[in-house]
């Protein structure tokens, strides 16, 4: 019985991890094809800074889970102590840094508010600077979701952009590029008429795009702890069933 019982263990380890490996491949194919592509899709990628670190961040997703799919096919179905050791091991230290972030971010939640937000932007936004990371965020924010701002346009008052740009009340990403006509409108928009720009702040924009994910994202990371504690389960019983 207990035979039976760790052979179902074992295959039904090695069928999950299999498909955690399938998972890795496929973000790792993504995100190779999208640096090497040759059809110019790098070069959009490129151009957007929040688009850039994705692709980087999806490339380390897939090649932890490709790994982490690796070690636990081939410990399970090898029966190979040392491979299971190394995938709990493994496990265990995504667990815990899963688990630290989540308290990490509860601890310092106040520096996600609207007034966090708007205060460095006052402080650090340059305009347009390819040069300056936090510059660069920020614009492709602004273009992504047509907002302005944290709050709204008022936000680039008394701010360093105004200091390096006295001539513009708003910068160029804040302009409504549907409703461009020429350099007249340009001058219109960052001179501060209503008409041509995004009057939206961008944190409003960003919590309307995502609030239908926020719930989905809180249930499927739950759903992968809960994975991960059964994972470290599952490799643990077969690391001690293993003669």
């Amino acid at each position: 019985m207990e035979g039976d019982c760790l052979s179902s263990m074992k295959y039904l380890m090695f069928i999950f991890n299999f498909f955690i490996f399938l998972g890795g491949s496929f973000l790792l194919s993504v995100g190779v094809w999208v640096l090497l592509d040759p059809m110019g899709f790098r070069e959009i990628v490129a151009a957007n800074p929040l688009l850039f670190t994705g692709v980087y961040i999806i490339l380390a997703m897939g090649g932890m889970l490709f790994v982490l799919g690796f070690l636990g096919c081939c410990g399970a179905i090898r029966e190979n102590k040392c491979l299971l050791l190394f995938f709990f091991m493994l496990i265990l230290f995504i667990f815990l840094a899963e688990l630290a972030a989540a308290i990490l971010a509860f601890l310092f939640r106040e520096h996600l508010t609207r007034e966090y937000f708007s205060r460095e932007l006052k402080r650090h936004y340059q305009g347009h600077n390819n040069t300056d990371v936090f510059s660069s965020t920020w614009n492709a924010i602004m273009t992504t979701f047509n907002c302005c701002g944290v709050s709204g346009p008022e936000d680039f008052e008394e701010s360093l952009f105004r200091l390096l740009s006295p001539n513009q009340l708003v910068p160029e990403t804040c302009c409504q590029r549907s409703s461009f006509h020429g350099d007249a409108s340009m001058e219109q928009c960052v001179s501060g008429s209503v008409a041509f720009r995004h009057n939206k702040g961008c944190y409003s924009a960003m919590v309307d795009n995502f609030e239908t994910y926020i719930y989905t994202a809180g249930v499927l990371a739950i759903v992968v702890l809960t994975i991960e504690l059964f994972a470290m389960v599952f490799a643990m019983c077969l690391f001690r069933g293993i003669q």
